[in-house]
């Protein structure tokens, strides 16, 4: 297949702008493996649930990457924070300050001062030049990566986490026509988020309240948690026709030992695991043994799931709506099938469904 053919014509009034007014009063498109789709809101989520299934989600926490500044000159400048980087002492970089490891050696260092960024004007901010966000926090351009990202150091006075929570912006997404403002802090982020990491919220779990949560226990469903920290990819666009030639991008990862072993004794007794979007989904796959159990771990991934796939460990689906051609979408139509979900697609902006990170959510049903 090609990526044209994820193509689909959607209204940009029905791209969600802000949030719904109550998390799990949101819709929820329900997508069984044949026969007409049902229309129902999220807060029905447990019933179609089982006793004796799992559901996993994804405890990563969006942190305020998005740093606004100006360089020295006074021009208007733009940061945004991709992921630590380790330091490698005695070499310089073509910027003249420590070279970086490019690779997140133990766990994610959210106190690091050494980051992969994203720099706006690109052209502009070269290795060598500081953008002045506040008299707390100054970023140093350092180099540039072979992707164009740069390698920046922060100055900051006092401890990095607190200076970004009091001058970083919640980075939303590029199709969010608004600045960011105080309630992002709390409606781009799950209820259960833990562990920070994020560019972007894995925004399938959005729609959950903690009362909602508590009716899926009681229903007989374990619930287990991982980490996968969103990246910088979540917002690129896949600009070859052929998917092949999609260079992935990889994405920090941790599956503990509790949370396999949750997964794993629900597999073995029948019951069906339930994926909180599609980062729960390339988690699991990239951890799963070819029999399906899931090794318990940490570490990087680029997996790349398209059609065909054959899923080793999920079986169902909490989803929002995504992007044409995106890999994402890609990955949701090798679960349910290329033809059902661009059909539940076209159902969707026919019902007038919102789109996208603050819109609405669809739930692919197991096939058995």
């Amino acid at each position: 297949m090609r990526i044209s053919d994820y193509d689909y014509a959607l209204p940009p009034d029905l791209i969600a702008q802000s949030p719904s007014d109550q998390r799990d009063r949101s819709r929820l498109l329900v997508v069984p493996p044949t026969g007409a789709f049902e229309h129902r809101t999220f807060v029905d989520l447990p019933e179609l649930l089982s006793p004796g299934d799992a559901l996993v989600v994804n405890q990563s926490r969006v942190f305020p990457a998005r740093l606004l500044g100006h360089k020295t000159t006074g021009a208007r400048a733009e940061v945004l924070l991709v992921r630590p980087l380790a330091e490698v002492t005695g070499e310089t970089s073509h910027g003249g300050g420590p070279s970086p490891d490019p690779r997140v050696r133990e766990g994610w260092d959210a106190s690091s001062t050494l980051w992969e960024a994203l720099v706006r004007p690109g052209g502009k901010l070269k290795p060598g030049h500081t953008v002045v966000v506040s008299d707390e926090l100054e970023i140093d351009i350092l180099d540039t990566l072979p992707s164009g990202n740069r390698v920046v150091r922060l100055r900051v006075t006092g401890a990095v986490e607190e200076v970004l929570s009091r001058w970083g912006h919640i980075p939303l997404p590029p199709y969010i026509a608004r600045p960011d403002g105080p309630d992002d802090r709390d409606r781009y982020q799950t209820v259960y988020a833990a562990d920070r990491g994020s560019i972007a919220a894995p925004t399938a779990g959005l729609h959950f309240t903690n009362e909602l949560l508590r009716r899926i226990e009681d229903r007989g469903v374990a619930r287990a948690e991982v980490t996968l920290h969103v990246g910088v990819g979540t917002f690129r666009p896949v600009e070859v026709e052929d998917p092949a030639e999609h260079p992935m991008h990889s994405e920090w990862y941790s599956v503990s030992e509790a949370s396999a072993d949750v997964i794993n004794r629900t597999r073995a007794s029948g019951g069906r695991v339930w994926a909180v979007g599609t980062t729960v989904v390339r988690t699991l796959e990239s951890v799963a043994d070819s029999d399906g159990r899931v090794r318990a771990g940490q570490g990087e991934t680029n997996l790349f799931i398209r059609p065909p796939w054959d899923f080793r460990v999920v079986d169902g689906l909490v989803t929002n709506f995504h992007l044409p051609r995106s890999t994402l979408l890609m990955l949701v139509s090798a679960l349910a099938g290329y033809s059902r979900v661009m059909d539940a697609y076209s159902e969707a902006v026919a019902q007038g469904y919102r789109f996208y990170s603050y819109g609405d959510a669809m739930v692919i049903l197991p096939s058995s």
